[in-house]
């Protein structure tokens, strides 16, 4: 592999060092697939079957920063198709559902208010807006396709979420493998184009980022690491030499609170010792650690949820654990490719199974989180929630700062939403 100290990735090493640096983030899948019971939705139940009658967005993040978790991601449109906002390009939204709320434009809201990095997930697998395309619903995977009529009306929704809620930390674009690699370039670029500072993640599917499928879904600025964890032999290797050129690629594990994506009734948390495990192999392995926390049929994160996260807080306070110091076990974000790693990994736990825009609005009051400014220096930015510092600028408060999570209010929303 070729020596470097830069790589030639879109993102400087520092802004990819600050956004490892964040380490703990809330995946939040919510839509149509919360209501049909079907993570993988036909996109056949009225607009209307989508009716949360308690929905508080700020709850949900509320309970990400007082778990310690720096960044979120929301599934602004899953397989159903149904969308998370009032989408100009369908009338298969929101705004003709059973809460009107425009979910995505309260997610970005209660993110900054909370100094939450906010991210938008995307899936180009859409059961209902096929366009003449075939789904992995409706054949095998390997003869799924998008027709160029979907591909447009992807482009359009991508554009309208990216230039409707102001900045976005992070864009996950989910199943671009049924996406051409020459269209999959164009988004990135545009995506690129019109959030500069947003990393970008092509997800290439489940595995444990030993190996990544660049046919599937480069470019991408980070690689996901879907329903496993890193493995033990080296950890998670960020210096990637992708046809011909090298190039500093962080990995993100993605993994649910419980056995599913969405919520299920029924679906407990996993135990307490597994939950703790997840986190320091991921974060001592190097990667960041992406939980999934699934709102239920009344737009709430449910209390055993809730509880869950709590004792974890709690367990990995009573270690003195937190994101960066564990990053610095593996060193990774710094090191060229020769270089040894220290290796110092903990126990892995056991892992489960798996399967396979209206008009623009007011931006003037926008924080200015951009996390590639905020240093990656672990003892000078420690993880936390987060206190406005400066004109537009946002600081890591310690821990001990956060009040809520000292006196066990985690969760309870100032703001609760209609």
């Amino acid at each position: 592999m070729t020596q470097t100290t830069t790589g030639a990735q879109r993102l400087p090493l520092a802004s990819l060092e600050a956004w490892q640096a964040l380490g703990f983030g809330m995946f939040i899948h919510f839509g149509m697939s919360t209501f049909d019971h079907d993570e993988l939705s036909r996109g056949d139940k009225p607009a209307t079957y989508y009716a949360p009658d308690r929905l508080d967005v700020d709850q949900w993040i509320s309970v990400a920063r007082d778990t310690g978790m720096r960044y979120a991601v929301l599934t602004t449109k899953h397989v159903s198709g149904h969308c998370l906002w009032p989408s100009r390009f369908t009338d298969y939204h929101v705004g003709n559902s059973g809460n009107t709320t425009d979910v995505v434009e309260a997610f970005v809201r209660a993110c900054e208010r909370r100094g939450v990095m906010p991210g938008f997930y995307y899936c180009s697998w859409d059961n209902h807006h096929l366009f003449g395309s075939l789904t992995p619903t409706l054949t095998r995977w390997e003869q799924a396709f998008t027709t160029q009529e979907y591909r447009e009306f992807q482009w359009a929704q991508v554009e309208e979420l990216l230039t409707n809620y102001g900045r976005i930390g992070e864009v996950w674009i989910d199943i671009p493998m049924i996406l051409p690699r020459d269209y999959r370039h164009k988004l990135y670029n545009r995506i690129a184009e019109l959030q500069p500072q947003a990393y970008i993640m092509m997800n290439h599917g489940i595995s444990d980022g030993s190996k990544f499928n660049v046919g599937a879904a480069w470019p991408t600025d980070l690689i996901s690491i879907e329903r496993f964890l890193p493995n033990s032999h080296n950890g998670y290797m960020p210096w990637r030499e992708i046809e011909g050129q090298t190039y500093y690629i962080p990995g993100e594990v993605c993994d649910p609170i419980g056995q599913e994506w969405f919520y299920v009734e029924g679906d407990r948390p996993r135990s307490d010792a597994e939950l703790l495990g997840m986190y320091l192999v991921s974060r001592g392995r190097g990667a960041n650690l992406l939980l999934d926390v699934g709102p239920d049929t009344h737009g709430v994160i449910p209390e055993h949820y809730v509880a869950a996260l709590q004792r974890l807080r709690a367990n990995l306070d009573k270690l003195g654990m937190s994101a960066a110091p564990l990053l610095r076990m593996r060193c990774g974000s710094v090191l060229p490719p020769q270089q040894p790693v220290p290796e110092a990994p903990p126990a892995r736990p056991r892992r489960r199974g798996a399967e396979p825009c209206g008009n623009q609005r007011e931006t003037e009051r926008r924080p200015n989180w951009a996390v590639h400014r905020i240093s990656a220096e672990p003892k000078a930015v420690p993880p936390s929630s987060a206190t406005r510092s400066g004109a537009g600028r946002w600081r890591l408060a310690p821990l001990a700062d956060c009040a809520a999570a000292r006196s066990g209010r985690v969760g309870q929303s100032p703001h609760p939403s209609p």
